[in-house]
């Protein structure tokens, strides 16, 4: 069975890869009709989408689903039609003087193939939103969704090849040991969001090919909350972000920073605000469950270890009686070398960590690997530029969670152990084109000064051209 789903895409991949050869530089008009395709099926099969992102989780939130995976695809989509014309044309850059009357130009062309590695907690969009790119840079694009939400992978498989010829996109459907074979094809590019652990896998992979990647992972994303900040609003933003899809967001706020004297107050307040957003939990159709069983366990195995270790654990609603809606947690106490302190935790549980000055916390965020997003909550200016000139992050947002992850005039990536490379909007057409330096020379060469036989002319000249260089 795994070697006819591996020969299936094998010729999947070559016929992509022929059909990219007869067609090395699509038209404008094309792209924007396959385009135009993704925002017609994504909205033709709104409600197969919804339906099965909800079966995989067990529950999810029509809401979330539509906010976060479908209308997310929608936007970036219409964003690249109406910006490609500009992010095809052909730009001139800068020629030095003594390369005159010659020019330079930048062309933005097309890699190839490009493969598409993506993950379960929001199936559709970290699917469509780097397709989409890469159909905006003329590439073909195969892709290979998570196995996690099979009912929703099966529902992408169904509408794509609907809407697209194979040589165009195609999916191949499968488990983790597909994903692995995937990441061993010779693509163009080869694009990953999941786990630092398996990006660094798919990385070695790729590398066998000298296949360039694009590495969206994840890892402790934390949120900064100065003496500064309304705990009220910080708590009630903290919330939204950490509990979001359950938590199960890349860019999730994974601990916070609190001065100590307020560590009490914010756990307060932040129990209160949990509780304002989901009254309850049983039967809430709000709340989003865990996508998996063993993924419920490594949550609960990671409560029991911190309590074992001396944690103060804090659960904000009753416990639900079935299913894998999980309740939120906050986690105060804690010890550097825990395991909610060491993994990344995708899902509800949030720990406090107290400081005592302003440049503890800022040392705290640098001593470890540099995260996919950071917040910083507060009032003085001065402090916000102090907080993002001394750390690191893929992205920030300020005074709230998670919505720089939907900016299309912003690139959107990890730096570090988060990842390598970014997208969005044009940084996602760049990320899939080659931009090719063409040096279009005049018939009146100056460079002819430069040919041998070399004499005193070749001399002047090149002593005035280190006058001018300086």
């Amino acid at each position: 069975m795994q070697n006819t789903v591996d020969e299936r895409m094998r010729l999947a991949f070559e016929a992509q890869r022929a059909a990219f050869r007869s067609e090395p530089y699509p038209s404008l008009a094309t792209r924007l009709d396959r385009i135009e395709r993704v925002r017609a099926m994504t909205t033709r099969y709104s409600e197969p989408l919804v339906a099965a992102v909800s079966a995989d989780f067990e529950h999810r939130a029509r809401q979330e689903t539509e906010l976060t995976d479908l209308f997310t695809v929608q936007s970036g989509a219409r964003h690249a039609q109406r910006h490609l014309r500009g992010w095809m044309r052909e730009r001139r850059v800068p020629t030095a003087l003594h390369f005159l009357p010659a020019s330079n130009r930048l062309l933005p062309q097309p890699l190839g193939v490009v493969g598409i590695l993506s993950p379960w907690n929001y199936p559709y969009y970290l699917a469509m939103a780097p397709a989409v790119a890469a159909l905006a840079a003329g590439n073909r694009v195969l892709l290979k969704p998570s196995e996690l939400t099979p009912e929703t992978s099966s529902v992408i498989a169904r509408m794509v090849a609907e809407y697209f010829r194979p040589d165009e996109m195609d999916v191949v459907l499968g488990d983790a040991s597909v994903g692995r074979a995937f990441s061993t094809l010779p693509f163009d590019h080869l694009f990953f969001t999941g786990s630092t652990a398996v990006g660094r896998e798919v990385a070695k992979a790729a590398a066998a090919n000298l296949t360039p990647v694009t590495l969206e992972l994840g890892g402790k994303s934390p949120a900064i909350v100065h003496p500064s900040a309304n705990l009220a609003r910080t708590a009630e933003r903290l919330a939204f972000g950490k509990l979001l899809n359950a938590g199960q967001t890349c860019v999730a706020p994974d601990y916070v920073l609190v001065p100590r004297q307020q560590q009490e107050a914010l756990a307060t307040a932040l129990k209160q605000a949990m509780r304002r957003l989901y009254p309850s939990l049983d039967g809430n159709p709000d709340y989003t469950a865990i996508v998996s069983e063993r993924h419920r366990d490594r949550l609960q195995a990671i409560i029991t270890e911190a309590e074992q270790q001396g944690a103060r654990i804090i659960a904000t609603h009753e416990e639900v009686p079935a299913g894998r809606k999980f309740v939120p947690r906050l986690l105060l106490d804690v010890k550097p070398d825990m395991r909610v302190m060491q993994e990344e935790i995708f899902g509800p549980l949030l720990p406090l960590v107290p400081y005592d000055q302003e440049a503890d916390a800022y040392a705290f965020v640098r001593e470890r690997d540099r995260p996919l997003a950071l917040y910083w909550f507060g009032e003085d200016r001065a402090a916000e530029s102090r907080a993002l000139r001394e750390t690191h992050a893929g992205g920030v947002t300020t005074n709230d969670c998670i919505w720089h992850l939907g900016q299309e005039e912003q690139p959107f990536g990890g730096v570090g152990a988060s990842g390598i490379g970014a997208y969005h909007g044009e940084w996602g057409f760049r990320t899939f084109s080659k931009e090719k330096p063409v040096f279009r020379q005049s018939r009146f060469a100056g460079t002819a000064l430069f040919y041998p036989p070399y004499g005193k002319t070749f001399e002047r000249l090149l002593a005035a051209l280190r006058r001018i260089a300086g």
